[in-house]
């Protein structure tokens, strides 16, 4: 990626698709070039969560909705350290942010973070696009003197692929870091670090657990080092294949309750046997319907995820670590949503249920963590 800080409001902008496809319009954030796998998100609310969420790494994100930075910018709401998305894509960017709460435009934060945009295009297009072809790699190219289209077209083919991509150890924490309990302390979670999000370990910091965050090469002695009631995989970015299972497969055989989300639930099954796959063009945004099958209960969530776990629907799977089943299904297109163990306190979901900015339907899965460590202890 390269980009420039300057001024960016009447700089012509190129959104170029691996097939050909071509957007022209004006630069918004940093001018320059950059590259990524094109995936669109549905929300309408919470930019500031989706820039900032490691899973985003590597991606360039299309807002679907039509006006994006109304309500500015601010530095309590992000969910880590920086903006992980390769580039941004909207429609008609806010000329002035209003909100109480706004520190700075988006505009702003994007050029400051050098990240490169495109605005004044017509993201429906793009993201009709994308949902007939599937995701793909793309190139968000401004400035006063672009390449000619070959030129471009090349350079985005030449862009590595979402397939295949190990990315947890980009994005995760370096140094293992503790979130106490709010309040009186009454478990102790180690959570693996595969791309976190900040208000995941607050969530369960709410209900007593002291969160010991570790890196994403964490050892299973470090993990057990910590003395934990509880596993917590995070959610992450990239291709859930090529990430090392003996983590997970170790606290499965100790009988450690264990909670996934997105990557992580992933992560869970692949060490049950299932296999997982590339999605079309994924799920990202948050008004995904879900239904847990336990209890029939249909919810609103949060997602952001291009891949998916092969598990059957219709029946109860034999693995290596007892009987499971799936737990969650999406209500749009069958995809698989949640799994759970039935002989062993372990179970995931495919979306985000910290759900900062919302919506909360599923908060309650932090208290079915709770109810496992319980269990166990009983």
């Amino acid at each position: 990626m390269t980009t420039s800080t300057r001024g960016a409001a009447k700089v012509p902008a190129v959104l170029v698709l691996e097939d050909g496809r071509i957007f022209r319009g004006r630069a918004y954030g940093a001018v320059g070039e950059t590259f990524g796998e094109a995936v669109f998100s549905t929300g309408m609310t919470g930019y500031q969560e989706t820039l900032t969420d490691p899973s985003y790494h590597r991606q360039v994100v299309v807002m679907t909705a039509p006006h994006v930075g109304n309500t500015g910018v601010n530095d309590e709401d992000p969910e880590s350290k920086r903006i992980w998305v390769s580039g941004y894509v909207v429609r008609d960017p806010a000329r002035v942010p209003s909100n109480w709460r706004a520190q700075r435009s988006l505009d702003e934060e994007l050029r400051n973070q050098g990240v490169v945009g495109i605005s004044g295009i017509d993201t429906r297009a793009v993201t009709r696009h994308l949902r007939e072809r599937g995701a793909m790699r793309v190139g968000i190219f401004s400035g006063n003197a672009l390449p000619d289209e070959g030129t471009m077209l090349a350079e985005v083919r030449q862009a590595p692929e979402m397939v295949g991509a190990s990315l947890s150890e980009e994005v995760a924490t370096k140094e293992a870091y503790v979130v106490p309990a709010i309040g009186e302390k009454r478990f102790t979670v180690a959570a693996l670090d595969l791309g976190i999000k900040g208000m995941t370990p607050h969530r369960m910091a709410e209900r007593g657990i002291e969160v010991h965050v570790l890196p994403a090469t964490a050892t299973v002695e470090d993990v057990y080092a910590v003395n934990p009631d509880g596993f917590f995989l995070s959610n992450g970015p990239g291709d859930p294949s090529t990430v090392d299972l003996t983590v997970v497969k170790a606290v499965l055989e100790r009988k450690t309750p264990l909670f996934g989300i997105c990557f992580g639930n992933q992560i869970l099954g692949r060490a049950l046997g299932f296999g997982t796959y590339k999605l079309k063009y994924g799920h990202r945004g948050i008004n995904q319907p879900v239904q847990d099958r336990t209890t029939g209960k249909v919810e609103v969530t949060a997602h952001n995820h291009g891949f998916a776990v092969d598990a059957p629907l219709d029946k109860v799977s034999e693995t290596p670590y007892g009987r499971a089943e799936v737990s969650h299904v999406c209500l749009n297109d069958q995809v698989v949503e949640g799994l759970q163990l039935l002989d062993q306190p372990a179970f995931s979901v495919q979306y985000h249920p910290e759900a900062a900015a919302g919506p909360h339907d599923a908060a309650y899965l932090f208290d079915r963590f709770v109810s496992l460590m319980e269990g166990q202890r009983a």
